[in-house]
């Protein structure tokens, strides 16, 4: 008897738990956190309640930081998913070399996902660049105990406008999801929504900037393994506070992200140029150009991807 199916299965099984840790603390950790708190406020002096609040406390005082060990020890999340990375009209050799003679680049990564599986894989596929090219991430996030830490491991850096210019004056490259939560409200299987007609600061930025380009990702699958309830008082409040803070469910309605196809385009250097001081008109030019590409991604990459293959975009 082969023992490949068997090897098989047990892959599989610790790629769904991996991937279910994430999805279950995303979903738990928030309840944690209020509970604790409670806990130390209504009995401040008690043994049991600082001892159930230890978690939190110790993570107040941890800052979250990038493990490349951490990135390779959840790389069974990669046969879970079936992900695959492609670079677009092979723009790798492009990217790299302009990366090394000093340019950087906003990787834009769009739809955003209740969690960005397809982002995460990536990220373990090649550790290196993860470790290399930080993802912006809201900063609540970079600041709530646990997840921070948890999260952390995918190299978070501040996505304000301010630490951005800071990176790029080093040199440095970001990952960033446009449409932030609310393209995550957007989120549906049988149709893909973008939250980019008003998402214009980074073109912005990204002409204001000497030697900073824009590069074009499409994360396919983000949208389907998980699904998310749109309404109610904690949609309300993860949209304030600019945190994915809302009931989800995948598999078997638990929150298990669902086993499909994962697809991670990385496509061409817009090539924009250097506007110190851009018009409207320049920024809606190259907003333009921008959503176009996207586009194109999505049109010649969906037919690779099962739940894809009948989806149409609509970019609001």
């Amino acid at each position: 008897m082969s023992k490949q199916p068997v090897v098989v299965a047990k892959s599989w099984l610790l790629g769904m738990s991996i991937a279910s840790i994430f999805s279950m603390a995303y979903l738990l950790i928030p309840i944690y956190l209020l509970t604790a708190t409670a806990c130390l406020l209504r009995h401040p002096t008690s043994q049991s309640s600082i001892l159930y609040a230890l978690p939190m406390l110790i993570s107040i005082v941890i800052p979250p930081r990038a493990s490349l060990l951490a990135l390779r020890l959840i790389h069974p999340m990669l046969s879970y998913f079936d992900f695959n990375c492609i670079y677009h009209l092979d723009s790798e050799s492009t990217i790299r070399s302009s990366m090394k003679s000093g340019t950087s680049y906003i990787f834009a990564a769009q739809p955003h996902g209740v969690l960005s599986f397809v982002g995460m894989c990536a990220a373990t596929y090649n550790p290196i660049d993860t470790l290399s090219v930080p993802t912006a991430a809201a900063s609540v996030v970079l600041h709530t105990p646990l997840l921070k830490n948890l999260m952390g491991i995918f190299n978070l850096v501040d996505a304000s406008a301010r630490n951005l210019q800071h990176l790029f004056k080093q040199g440095k490259s970001v990952l960033i999801y446009i449409g932030g939560i609310a393209e995550l409200f957007k989120s549906c299987r049988s149709e893909e929504r973008l939250y980019l007609q008003q998402r214009k600061g980074f073109i912005k930025l990204a002409l204001k900037e000497k030697n900073v380009d824009i590069v074009p990702v499409y994360l396919f699958g983000n949208t389907s393994v998980l699904s998310v309830m749109k309404h109610g008082p904690l949609a309300a409040l993860s949209r304030k506070l600019q945190a994915s803070l809302t009931l989800f469910w995948g598999k078997l309605y638990l929150p298990i992200p669902r086993d499909e196809k994962l697809l991670y385009v990385i496509g061409r250097p817009l090539g924009l140029p250097y506007i110190p001081q851009p018009t409207q008109e320049d920024i809606d030019k190259w907003h333009g150009i921008y959503c176009e590409e996207v586009r194109k991604i999505f049109e010649m990459y969906k037919e690779r991807v099962p739940m894809y293959k009948h989806k149409k975009l609509y970019i609001d």
